[in-house]
C-alpha cells in the first residue's frame, strides 16, 4: 500500500531528513585515517538525541539479531548494513559509506553519503562521482505522472555506461511513518514501466554501485552486504517527494565537511 503524504506529514518528514543531513555533517568532520567506526557511531548517536531524534537503525530488524547500531558503515567492498566497531578503524584510501536513520514525532529520514579517506585511486573516486551523478539523474525523474522504472533507468544507464555494476538484490524504498515503505525503487529498470509516481510519494531512492561485479553475498553477520568478487562499491541515498515538475529533496549534503568531498563533483 503506497501511503500519499500531506503537507503537514512532509513538514514532519523533512525535519526528521534535516537531521540525517546534519548528523551526516558532524560525523564528516571525523572522517581519517585511524578513527574507529565506533568513534563515528558514538558521535551521530549524541547528536540525534540532542535534536530529539530516535536512532532509527538501532534495534531494527528481526528480534534474534537487530542492527546493533545507530549508523550503518560499510568500508571498501561492504556495500550496505556495516556494523560499527572499536576494531574497525579508516585507513588512508579507503572509501566509506556512512547510512543514517532518524525517527522523529512518527516520521522518518534515511540517507547515506560514501567518503573518500585521505588519497584514494582516480578510479573509486570516479565510481564515487558517478554514483552521486546517478542519484540526482533518478531524482530528476521523480516526478508526478512518471513511474518507478523512470527512475530506476536513469541510474542504471548512468552507470553502466561508465562501465560499473548496479546491485540488484538492493533497492530504494518509500519511507514516511516507517522507514520502509512500499514502493519499491530499484536501480535497474526499464523507463515507462512500474508504479505511477504521484505528488505526495516519499521515496528513498539510494544507488548502490559497485566497480565490478552487481552480485552481493550477506556475512555471517547477517546484516553486512558485500560485493561478490570484493570490488569497491559507493552508497548515495536522499529522500525525496513527487511534486508536478520537480522532486523536493527533502535531505541534503550541504553540512558534510568540503574537506572530505572536495573531489567528488557531480
Amino acid at each position: 500500500m503506497i501511503y500519499l503524504k500531506s503537507e503537514s506529514e512532509i513538514d514532519k518528514m523533512r525535519e526528521s531528513a534535516q537531521i540525517v543531513s546534519r548528523t551526516l555533517g558532524k560525523v564528516s568532520k571525523h572522517i581519517e585515517p585511524g578513527v574507529s567506526t565506533a568513534k563515528l557511531n558514538q558521535i551521530a548517536e549524541e547528536y540525534i538525541e540532542s535534536q530529539g531524534g530516535t536512532p532509527a537503525f538501532k534495534g531494527y530488524g528481526p528480534q534474534q539479531n537487530p542492527f546493533p547500531a545507530t549508523l550503518c558503515i560499510s568500508i571498501n567492498e561492504e556495500v550496505v548494513h556495516g556494523i560499527p566497531s572499536e576494531q574497525r578503524t579508516l585507513k588512508e584510501g579507503d572509501i566509506v559509506s556512512v547510512d543514517c536513520g532518524v525517527e522523529k514525532d512518527g516520521y522518518f529520514g534515511d540517507h547515506a553519503y560514501t567518503f573518500a579517506v585521505g588519497e584514494c585511486d582516480e578510479e573509486v573516486l570516479k565510481l564515487l562521482q558517478v554514483t552521486l551523478e546517478s542519484l540526482q539523474k533518478g531524482i530528476e525523474q521523480a516526478i508526478h505522472g512518471n513511474k518507478i522504472g523512470d527512475i530506476s533507468n536513469a541510474v542504471q544507464t548512468h552507470c553502466e555506461k561508465e562501465g560499473f555494476g548496479v546491485v540488484r538484490d538492493l533497492v530504494g524504498h518509500g519511507i514516511g511513518k516507517s522507514m520502509h515503505e512500499d514502493p519499491s525503487v530499484p536501480n535497474f529498470g526499464k523507463a515507462g514501466r512500474g508504479e505511477r509516481l504521484r505528488s505526495g510519494m516519499a521515496l528513498a531512492i539510494e544507488p548502490m554501485i559497485t566497480l565490478g561485479s552487481p552480485e552481493v553475498n550477506t556475512l555471517d553477520d547477517g546484516w553486512t552486504v558485500i560485493t561478490a568478487d570484493k570490488s569497491i562499491a559507493a552508497h548515495f541515498e536522499h529522500d525525496v517527494i513527487i511534486r508536478e515538475g520537480r522532486a523536493e529533496i527533502l535531505s541534503t549534503f550541504d553540512y558534510i565537511d568540503d574537506i572530505v568531498t572536495n573531489r567528488i563533483k557531480a
